[in-house]
Order: C-alpha cells, then sequence, then structure tokens
C-alpha cells in the first residue's frame, strides 16, 4: 500500500495517489497553482508524458517510482537549483535504508541522476513556476524499480534487474522519510555545504575523468569537484572549466586520450 512515512506524516507531508498522470511534475504544478502549496508528494502508478532533463520523455511502466514533490517558497530563487543535489542525497538514502549491503554500487552523477552499478537507475527534475512574489518547485523523481528502458542512448538498470527485491511503495515510503531529512540539512540553502559534501562522498568518478557534452561543445577533463554553488568542476588541458548545464554519459567516462 502506497503511504507517507510516519516522519513525513508529522512534519506535515500530504501525499495525491493518482492511477495514471501525463507528468506528475505538470500535475504538481497545476495543482499548485489551484492552490496546493505543500508540502505535497504526486505518486502515479503510471505515467505516460513525463519529462527528463533536456527536453527528454521520461515515461514508464507500472512498478516503477514516479513521484514529485511540491514545495512553496522552499528557498531564495538563486538556491532553488540545489534542491537536485537534496533530492539525490534523499534517494541515495532512501535506497540505501532497503539495500545497506550494497553501498558501493549506489553512486550519483551530476547533476540528477542515480546510478547502479554504473548505469541509471533514477532520475530527478527540479522545475519551478512564479507567481508574483511566490515560487512553487516540483521535484520529480523516478525510479526505475521493475522496469527500464532498453532503447536509450546510455546504460539503464532497475532494481530488479540489479537483483533488488523491493517494491514501489516501499522505495517510496523510505523516499519521504529522507527528504525529510535531507530538506533539514539543506535549511533553505544555508546548509549546502553539507548536502555538497554528501554528494561528493557519493559522486561517480570523482577524480577520474569525464565527458561533458553542452549545447556548444563537447569537454573532456578530469572531474575534481563542485564549486559552492553546485556547478561542476573539471581540469582540461586548456584549464579548468566551470559548467552549470551539461550531459555526463556514464558510459564516455574513462575515454579521455
Amino acid at each position: 500500500m502506497l503511504t507517507l512515512s510516519d516522519t513525513a506524516t508529522a512534519a506535515g507531508f500530504r501525499l495525491v495517489h493518482l492511477a495514471e498522470i501525463g507528468s506528475t511534475n505538470a500535475e504538481a504544478l497545476a495543482r499548485g497553482a489551484d492552490g496546493d502549496r505543500g508540502p505535497t508528494w504526486y505518486v502515479a502508478d503510471r505515467q505516460v508524458a513525463g519529462r527528463g532533463r533536456l527536453g527528454r520523455s521520461w515515461t514508464g511502466f507500472e512498478g516503477n517510482l514516479f513521484a514529485t514533490l511540491l514545495l512553496t517558497d522552499p528557498a531564495p530563487t538563486q538556491r532553488i537549483s540545489q534542491l537536485c543535489f537534496v533530492a539525490a542525497l534523499a534517494l541515495d538514502d532512501a535506497l540505501l535504508t532497503l539495500a545497506p549491503d550494497l553501498e558501493y554500487r549506489f553512486k550519483v552523477k551530476w547533476p540528477n541522476d542515480a546510478l547502479l552499478d554504473g548505469a541509471k537507475v533514477s532520475g530527478t527534475l527540479i522545475e519551478a513556476t512564479t507567481r508574483g512574489t511566490t515560487t512553487q518547485v516540483a521535484i520529480g523523481i523516478g525510479v526505475n524499480v521493475a522496469h527500464h528502458p532498453a532503447d536509450t542512448p546510455y546504460p539503464t538498470t532497475s532494481l530488479a534487474a540489479a537483483g533488488i527485491a523491493v517494491a514501489r511503495d516501499q522505495v517510496f515510503a523510505a523516499l519521504s522519510r529522507s527528504m525529510v531529512t535531507a530538506l533539514a540539512i539543506w535549511r533553505r540553502g544555508d546548509g549546502f555545504d553539507a548536502i555538497r559534501a554528501g554528494w561528493l562522498a557519493r559522486a561517480h568518478n570523482l577524480g577520474g575523468p569525464l565527458v561533458v557534452r553542452t549545447d556548444e561543445r563537447r569537454i573532456e577533463g578530469v572531474f575534481v569537484g563542485l564549486d559552492r554553488d553546485g556547478r561542476l568542476l573539471l581540469d582540461t588541458p586548456d584549464g579548468r572549466e566551470t559548467i552549470t548545464v551539461g550531459d555526463v554519459s556514464p558510459a564516455l567516462a574513462g575515454l579521455m586520450h
């Protein structure tokens, strides 16, 4: 049964459970426009028009987790992008509570993916809308629990395919609990240094070579960390690059010459 954790309920979070929806992010923001101020989780059994980063579709199979957390004015505008790191830590903590022996198989990939054995098992999409002086944020999280797509340009997997026998409802309950903790650590951005440190401790290929694609460039370098705003730091033959937006493919990591 899909339920919030006791921790989330005590913190005032609510749950809206939907059978089928186009996009949980779109639904959350629409409900926010109609007066829901959150914090509210919107979870669908099936998502048929989901979106990922860079305009990619993110539809999926029943048995996977399609969830969006709606927040109102969670932080000053310039700090809202930090929520992708907050969400990544919350999800990683949730998965490790369910499979504690697999700590070294789970990694986070800049800026918003979770990897299991080097393949994408989850993605996060942060979207925000401002009306007057009020900003509402949708934190969309999709987790391949039972199934994963096969027609992607990068490796994907699911918890089931990796031998982790957990149900969607268990993943959500654990996530609803760990998100409360992660948001409390973040403290509207005042605690981002702790979030950043936790994220780097679980980062995929930190200290190793990465390839990053932006709209204009393909950049090769060594992943040396994040700056104080969460931008990726890449040491290249031409000097240090600070990357705000880009696509890091785990399949390309390690191919530098």
